[in-house]
């Protein structure tokens, strides 16, 4: 596609040059620049790649867009705001590849991850073939790559969705992150379905209040838009029972279905009963309802089952598809995931890293164990400070033991993380080891025939960031590995 054709879809722009290159590809990343490619200068917080124009020129650029002039030899494309105008001309370069989807998107503090690999394993059980976007990674069918971030930015999301076209993926499901709400990572996003988890202390770090943490995630519903096209219908999948749910009803005009343990919700669950392994319920909908045997454990399970149900339900899947879908779901990687290593106690790793969903874990744990649960748990560094001695408050009030240790402490110093959780802790049932290896290991070493070890905090990641440094650590190799010592 030619430049001046490309930026047809720009409102204002300025030009310096008079080339009208043919555009190769899009890139926003120096590095990965290559001949004819228009390349895209961000104002990040860590790196203004404004400075690094020349060297993706260098690299075969065949132009820029920029916010500001620039001295190197090709068209630049000055613009307001190069992040808007990137997912602009995202859009166009890949033809609006969101359009050709069915595309859900799903957002909320916790279980996004497990929701979203609800849905996409009951499309993909239907027989469609399936796209899924988030934290673990980008999935295409059968087809897993790594990804960088829950929600990637406007480029890659199109660059995503064109490879899903080819592919021949017709649903996609995605987790939308409230920083990627707040940055426009997702605009140019046509969604079908936006599902509400739940809102509850995170990133304050970022946005500062929680006022601005929900009017970040609200995004997701009031970007549906307003008008309600013929056979192409917008939904809003609401989790009743959240504080917040009223605030996000209001914030959509598209159709809204709620869901919940509420017995007013259109999606419900009745006559629950949890296990250790699992749970069954009766999940009533506004026209039947359908008995649930599933094998993931604790409420929180039930409530994600809930959310997926109804996002397939309102896209023509029937309960009966729904059921055998889920029901043969075991678990998602890191999100109460049982480690087994002939060992007579259990072992738990979960993402578990705010305070409500410690708090939901450790309720779960409870209810299927009358033997000592042992808690490891810490908090990042670089991140929102005030949750850390709530976090620590939950682990004392359910944990009979609880180690305090290191997790990804980044740029701060892991002892001064765990002052902030244990300062003004009155409990006595803690330790603090900042080594996660060695609390894993002292954790194993406690724990009697029958008790409950919690590994929260990390979940899927098999890395430990300590400084500007990445290194291999998995909790789930670790616990084994310290089992093993013990056997």
């Amino acid at each position: 596609m030619k430049l001046h054709t490309l930026l047809e879809v720009l409102p204002f722009y300025t030009i310096k040059g008079n080339d009208n290159p043919e555009i190769a590809n899009l890139k926003n990343h120096h590095k990965k620049v290559q001949n004819g490619d228009l390349f895209f200068c961000i104002k990040g917080s860590d790196v203004d790649s404004h400075t690094l124009a020349k060297e993706a020129v260098i690299s075969g650029a065949a132009a820029v867009v920029s916010e500001q002039e620039l001295d190197v030899d090709v068209p630049v494309v000055i613009v307001k705001n190069s992040r808007r105008a990137m997912a602009v001309l995202s859009c166009r370069f890949y033809n609006e590849p969101s359009k050709q989807l069915k595309l859900i998107g799903v957002t909320g503090t916790n279980g996004k991850t497990t929701t979203t690999h609800l849905i996409e394993r009951i499309f993909s059980t239907k027989g469609d073939k399936t796209g899924l976007i988030g934290t673990l990674y980008v999935k295409t069918g059968d087809e897993v790559a790594a990804s960088k971030n829950t929600t990637p930015d406007s480029l890659t999301l199109q660059q995503i969705f064109h490879d899903f076209i080819t592919s021949g993926v017709k649903q996609a499901v995605m987790e939308v992150s409230s920083h990627a709400l707040y940055q426009g990572r997702v605009h140019g996003c046509d969604f079908d379905i936006a599902v509400f988890t739940n809102i509850t202390q995170d990133h304050l770090d970022y946005h500062r209040t929680m006022e601005e943490y929900k009017s970040a995630k609200s995004l997701l519903f009031s970007q549906l838009g307003n008008s309600f096209v013929e056979g192409q219908p917008k939904y809003s999948v609401i989790n009743l029972d959240d504080p917040s749910a009223d605030f996000f009803i209001h914030s959509t005009a598209a159709h809204v279905i709620t869901y919940g343990l509420n017995s007013k919700a259109d999606f419900h669950a009745k006559d629950i009963n949890l296990r250790h392994n699992g749970s069954s319920f009766t999940m009533v909908t506004p026209k039947e309802s359908i008995d649930m045997n599933i094998q993931l454990a604790g409420e929180f399970n039930i409530y994600n089952v809930l959310a997926a149900s109804a996002s397939a339900y309102i896209s023509g899947i029937s309960l009966k598809e729904i059921k055998s879908s889920i029901q043969s779901i075991k678990g998602v990687s890191g999100r109460f995931e049982r480690v087994e290593a002939g060992q007579d106690f259990s072992v738990i790793v979960d993402y578990a890293h705010t305070p409500d969903s410690l708090e939901n874990v450790l309720k779960t744990i409870e209810s299927i164990t009358d033997e000592k649960v042992i808690v490891v748990v810490g908090c990042g560094g670089d991140r929102d400070k005030t949750k850390r001695p709530v976090m620590a408050q939950i682990a004392c009030d359910y944990g009979d033991r609880v180690i305090f240790t290191s997790d990804n402490p980044r740029n701060e110093d892991p002892m001064e993380i765990l002052s902030d959780m244990t300062e003004g802790l009155k409990h006595s049932n803690y330790c603090v080891l900042a080594d996660r290896k060695e609390a894993i290991n002292h954790a194993v070493s406690i724990a009697g025939k029958g008790d409950v070890i919690l590994i929260a905090g990390k979940g899927h990641e098999a890395y430990q960031i300590i400084g500007d440094s990445v290194t291999h650590f998995d909790d789930r190799e670790a616990a084994r590995a310290a089992i093993k010592r013990l056997q």
